[in-house]
């Protein structure tokens, strides 16, 4: 499989402190891929250094071998990275409806004039509409997103970062204050994804991290601790030891 994102020896040094150390990745096109370790392994320093919202101390990035190391965020945006964050980063006073609009009219280069291009434009329409059915928003198309249920926002902000047309699509803990009867629909909408969106993971839940994950590496202290498919690292003593506990896939 050709490899889309890649970091080689990726470090993030805070001060004294390693957060990132010596990280390797290779993630391969279409992957589902998971990031997943204790609090305070980096996880979230990973995705920050690949979205372009930190810079590395040293090492790499390459997007399908393009050195992407000291690009700004919006610039990797528009290369084909999109992420969302553990907070959500929405417009609270605008509809679903509108702010994909707004998202979508950006993409093609009417951001200024995103409200009439957005109403007027049938490809633009047509889109929205399609998001909008393939996040279970349809429903709540006309709401403020400020009165939306927190799981429903989760959605949407996925649905907006889908909406950038990403080639990767970096998810840091998409089900984190989820309730509980939602997460599964809220994985399950990810995965459906296209398979030509490349999606690296960080979640909690290990249920859904194996349930949805073909790959999976894990990190510990900053460092790549243990990486391969979601039986091998399920199975891996080590990784059960520090990290899984012993009953997970027994």
């Amino acid at each position: 499989m050709a490899i889309v994102l890649e970091t080689l020896g990726l470090q993030k040094q805070f001060g004294g402190i390693a957060a990132v150390r010596d990280v390797s990745l290779r993630i391969e096109k279409g992957a589902r891929h998971a990031l997943i370790g204790p609090n305070g392994a980096g996880k979230t320093t990973v995705i920050d250094l690949l979205s372009g919202v930190k810079r590395p101390t040293s090492g790499r990035i390459l997007l399908e071998g393009i050195d992407i190391t000291d690009l700004e965020p919006h610039r990797r945006t528009r290369l084909g990275i999109a992420r969302t964050f553990q907070i959500n980063q929405l417009f609270p006073a605008l509809t679903p409806a509108e702010s994909l609009g707004l998202v979508i009219s950006e993409r093609v280069g009417a951001g200024v004039d995103w409200w009439r291009t957005a109403g007027t434009k049938p490809q633009i329409v047509e889109e929205i509409g399609g998001l909008l059915e393939s996040f279970h928003l349809a429903d709540a198309a006309s709401e403020r997103t400020a009165m939306l249920p927190y799981g429903k926002q989760r959605l949407l902000e996925i649905a907006l970062a889908v909406a950038c047309r990403p080639r990767v699509l970096l998810l840091d803990e998409p089900a984190a204050g989820v309730p509980q009867t939602d997460r599964r629909e809220l994985l399950a909408t990810i995965a459906s994804c296209s398979e030509e969106v490349t999606i690296l993971l960080i979640e909690h839940d290990m249920d859904l991290v194996f349930d949805f994950a073909d790959r999976i590496s894990v990190l510990v202290n900053g460092a790549v601790f243990a990486e391969g498919t979601a039986d091998e690292v399920a199975r891996d003593p080590r990784v059960k030891s520090v990290y899984l506990g012993e009953d997970v896939r027994a």
